[in-house]
């Protein structure tokens, strides 16, 4: 039926319907071609257990197992890749985080996020533009925001938007004391010209600052950096990764026209609205994970209970089991 409607003429009178049923048609196609891999890796695989045990091969036995695991993976992967299947969830993705209160002790805990979501991209494939960063006042980030493109890449990183807590013994407390520091992710869509969102003058206050952090002989010498507020909602963007004044303004009307339209989407569903509530204050009863690394090691999901011990990986990017529980919980809330 979607090969149908792809090939009536008369599909691209409304450009917004054909973009979304060409998405949801590749999107079939991929999971299909998918599964057809899996069968065939799967049947091979059942056959070289067989061969190695007749012939008492513990070797090969030992291969084939680890074939399975991965295959098991892989399965799993494109299982959830189905669940993508939201309006915005095909495109790239604006990251934000911001440190809680706490000074040193939260900006650190913020510069390891982004660096554990930096991994993550990394590792998928996903490619990631830094688009704004403030250090922090003797260690870590006081915020930063950057760009993570690839396929999906809005679908697979929106449920990490929330508090995310820390308690550590801390590194910069000289009697060892156990600190808890928080920090908030902020995930929204890239919007495409295809998509309007009237942003009218009066409605926006450009202010320009001089960038900060590394960067040569040009950060700190020009107000080349834009701060764009949205007066009527109050959306504050910035942008100081391009050396130009103008395109960083460029880029920072693109992060607003992103911004208002995730705004948008957050209104159709009680999920969304939820999210929007749980990012006006950073504190404990806002938390959507928490990572102990002292006394003992956990990190834990506070929305779908999934945890595990293994902080090392987490932090160094491995968030799939989490990121895969949310997508799972809220497909089905939706259909409830």
């Amino acid at each position: 039926m979607l090969n149908a409607r792809a090939e009536d003429p008369s599909l691209w009178d409304d450009p917004r319907q054909a973009q979304a049923l060409m998405r949801n048609r590749n999107r079939l196609e991929r999971a299909l071609a998918g599964y057809a891999e899996i069968q065939q890796e799967l049947a091979d695989n059942r056959e070289l257990v067989e061969l190695a045990e007749a012939e008492d091969d513990k070797a090969l036995v030992e291969e084939a197992a680890l074939a399975l695991q991965n295959l098991r993976a892989r399965a799993g992967e494109i299982e959830l890749e189905t669940l993508l299947s939201g309006e915005a969830d095909g495109n790239d993705a604006f990251l934000e985080i911001h440190a809680g209160a706490g000074g040193t002790e939260s900006q650190d805990w913020a510069e390891m996020l982004l660096r554990m979501y930096v991994r993550w991209a990394e590792a998928h494939g996903r490619k990631v533009e830094f688009i704004e960063e403030a250090p922090g006042e003797e260690a870590g980030i006081k915020r930063a925001s950057v760009k993570v493109s690839g396929e999906n890449a809005y679908g697979w990183l929106h449920t990490e938007s929330g508090v995310h807590r820390l308690v550590r013994i801390s590194p910069f407390d000289a009697s060892s004391r156990r600190h808890t520091s928080f920090a908030s992710v902020w995930v929204y869509p890239v919007v495409d010209e295809s998509i309007d969102i009237e942003l009218a003058d009066k409605d926006l206050r450009v202010d320009t600052y001089r960038a900060s952090g590394a960067g040569g002989q040009h950060v700190n010498k020009t107000d080349s950096a834009i701060r764009i507020t949205h007066i009527p909602s109050g959306i504050v963007v910035q942008c100081q990764n391009q050396r130009s004044q103008h395109k960083n303004r460029s880029a920072a009307m693109n992060m607003l026209r992103a911004r208002l339209y995730e705004r948008e989407l957050q209104k159709r569903t009680e999920e969304q609205q939820s999210q929007e509530a749980e990012k006006s204050e950073i504190g404990f009863g806002h938390q959507i994970r928490s990572y102990v690394l002292q006394p003992y090691q956990m990190v834990k999901d506070l929305r779908t209970n999934v945890e595990t011990s293994n902080t090392g990986a987490v932090l160094d990017g491995d968030i799939d089991q989490f990121i895969g529980a949310a997508l799972a919980a809220q497909v089905g809330n939706r259909r409830d």
